[in-house]
């Protein structure tokens, strides 16, 4: 049987918390991690009515997308609708887990899902983040390379995109001398070796800084590791916000506009003036996704399509490319299908229910 934390460590594993934005609140929020789960119920939001209905369902487990608590609660009285679903979890025991803008800022997360949707090939993150990796320089005998390099990548060391086991091998000799208090593994004290070692370089996640080390201490055959760590200025082409693409065949304004609504079962968009060209550059951003029109239009989209734009920002397109808003509700929603398959791959045998709790606070007359 699964406890909470087995499921809520997998998720954190697909997307790793400390991706998310520094004003978030991802992760188990509510609930016991040691509990064993007996169903879990995937919600974009949490509300009374959300918990209610996992109650109903037998589920003590609620995976969410948007974090019931932003921030701090001082207080527990009831008082508003995010104390009273927090206050109802507790009492009925439901875990409340949430992954938000980790979930966001992932390769394969929302803005993936909205890709998905709408049939958009060759995908590429929109505004990769920096200072997410690190490069790790260790010297090894030329014999324990392999099994060195091999500890490195199951730690989490050398992914580069699509690409596993990645590295940079160098060969030259290494020379040092222990004193009377080591216990070398090679040589013996004051005397100077010279041993023939391999520099091994790898890029990890800087979030995996600590398991790699903890990996290549535990694999290195010397008392004292030599090694460099270096956190890196590059992009991190795997992990950002937003995410763009272009369509199988360019469509014209008016008919790619019918397809969005139809993938997307939305009930109406708002957009700029149509500019009278095709559309095949597409980029996308669920929720709220103002902030990226300008890297919208830098990568040569012709429509931006994301959440909760201002009257004002709709001038920022400029007519260089139409911004669609299609709401934040919905650009998300199908975030739920995608923790479904998540779950679904990996815990098979635990009953996984999509709630049928609309939480959308926004109606259309």
């Amino acid at each position: 049987m699964f406890k909470i934390k087995d499921i809520t460590s997998y998720l954190n594993q697909y997307a790793p918390p400390a991706y998310q934005e520094s004003y978030d609140n991802a992760g188990l929020i509510v609930g016991n991690p040691e509990e064993e789960v007996k169903g879990i119920m995937i919600n974009l939001d949490v509300t009374e009515a959300v918990v209610e209905e996992a109650i109903q369902k037998g589920c003590n487990l609620i995976v969410a997308h948007h974090p019931i608590i932003f921030k701090g609660l001082k207080q527990l009285t009831g008082k508003n609708y995010v104390e009273r679903t927090v206050l109802k979890a507790i009492k009925n025991d439901v875990a409340i887990y949430a992954a938000h803008t980790n979930l966001d800022n992932v390769h394969n997360g929302v803005s993936k899902r909205i890709c998905d949707k709408i049939g958009l090939q060759n995908t590429k993150t929109l505004s990769p983040k920096t200072h997410q990796l690190a490069k790790l320089s260790v010297f090894v005998p030329n014999e324990n390379a392999k099994e060195l390099l091999q500890a490195l990548n199951n730690a989490g060391a050398g992914q580069i995109g699509n690409y596993e086991n990645c590295s940079f091998q160098s060969e030259g000799t290494g020379t040092f001398q222990p004193n009377a208090a080591a216990n070398p593994s090679i040589g013996s004290a004051g005397e100077l070796e010279h041993v023939a070692e391999t520099k091994i370089e790898v890029l990890l996640p800087t979030y995996a800084k600590n398991s790699v080390l903890k990996a290549m201490n535990e694999a290195h055959p010397y008392e004292e590791v030599a090694y460099f760590m270096h956190l890196l200025e590059n992009e991190h082409q795997q992990v950002g916000s937003g995410m763009y693409g272009k369509l199988a065949s360019p469509m014209n304004e008016a008919e790619f506009l019918a397809h969005l609504k139809e993938s997307m079962q939305l009930p109406l968009i708002r957009h700029t003036p149509l500019l009278n060209k095709p559309i095949e550059t597409v980029a996308v951003c669920g929720g709220s996704g103002s902030f990226l029109i300008k890297q919208a239009a830098n990568v040569g989209a012709d429509i931006y399509i994301t959440g909760d734009v201002k009257y004002h920002e709709f001038f920022d397109a400029e007519e260089k490319l139409i911004i669609a808003d299609i709401g934040h509700y919905e650009s998300e929603i199908f975030t739920n299908d995608l923790f479904y398959e998540i779950l679904k791959e990996n815990f098979a045998n635990i009953a996984l229910h999509l709630g049928e709790t609309v939480t959308n606070p926004i109606n259309y007359y």
